[in-house]
């Protein structure tokens, strides 16, 4: 496995393999890597013939009142563990490489991004197109892979890479959730044993909304009062936004007439989680989908 830091570096091994005819698929990553990431991996390297995965903690991302120093970072377990999955390459660039002194230039999505969190983390998705973008220019892959649990940033990403014609396939991953229900995210290590409990009650309202769908609920307002006060009957829990939205604009809707995106913001205790899942009606039959 190479460990590559550089991205004048990075840019000439790509084209060294594009060269030799490999395909290649990226996994971006902000590290403390789990098992939603490796899945992840996994999916890169069984379509393609080398699999990139980045490593980097991406500050413009984060607004001056989020938690950027707390991040959990471990760089020697997440190579172990690119390691153990079969990386080939791992990006580790740091702030200063990809942020060079003069940097003046950022990509911007427009309409999709202010919603959901977009609301509450304005400039958040401002960061991410733009260190995608530039991830993709130097790894020049393929094909790139992320998790569904993040559903607005695959959204933003896919816009992204249409709008700007790049010659990427843009895959998405099912949400990897640990044996209690948990969506994995590098976050939870912050929850203590009382917020973790509360911190299922993400997961219990999707499958609260669920039931209510197959039993023939349309109505997106009664259906968000239900999930809002499931979550707010547990402790340390504090609403950032249920929403039932278009999942393509991710625009809210009233009533579901055919599918709806089910998205969640929640703070348990200091951690902010994230969660979703998508609601369809398929001529006579439910699909419900997390």
């Amino acid at each position: 496995m190479e460990i590559i830091e550089s991205p004048e570096q990075m840019q000439d091994r790509s084209e060294a393999l594009r060269l030799a005819r490999h395909t290649i698929s990226l996994v971006p990553t902000m590290g403390y890597l789990h098992e939603g990431h490796l899945e992840l991996m996994r999916v890169g390297k069984k379509h393609s013939d080398k699999l990139i995965i980045s490593i980097f903690v991406n500050p413009s991302q984060f607004s001056p009142n989020e938690d950027l120093d707390q991040y959990p970072r471990d760089t020697a377990g997440d190579l172990e563990k690119a390691r153990e999955v079969g990386v080939d390459v791992v990006f580790l660039p740091s702030a200063q490489e990809m942020y060079p002194e003069g940097f003046q230039t950022n990509v911007q999505v427009k309409g999709i991004t202010e919603q959901l969190c977009g609301i509450s983390r304005p400039g958040h998705f401002e960061g991410v197109t733009t260190v995608v973008a530039k991830l993709f220019n130097i790894t020049k892959p393929h094909m790139a892979v992320f998790g569904q649990k993040d559903f607005q940033q695959l959204t933003v990403i896919s816009q992204m890479v249409m709008d700007l014609n790049m010659d990427i396939q843009i895959v998405g991953v099912p949400t990897v959730r640990d044996p209690d229900g948990l969506a994995t995210s590098s976050r939870n290590k912050f929850l203590n044993e009382e917020e973790r409990i509360s911190a299922l009650s993400l997961k219990k309202s999707l499958d609260l909304a669920v039931e209510m769908f197959r039993g023939s609920e349309r109505d997106a307002g009664v259906i968000q009062k239900a999930i809002e006060s499931l979550i707010l009957s547990h402790p340390h829990t504090e609403i950032d936004y249920v929403t039932l939205c278009n999942p393509v604009t991710l625009k809210d809707i009233e009533t579901i007439t055919d599918e709806a995106l089910l998205a969640l913001a929640v703070r348990v205790g200091a951690t902010r989680l994230i969660d979703n899942c998508v609601l369809r009606c398929d001529s006579d039959k439910i699909i419900s989908k997390s």
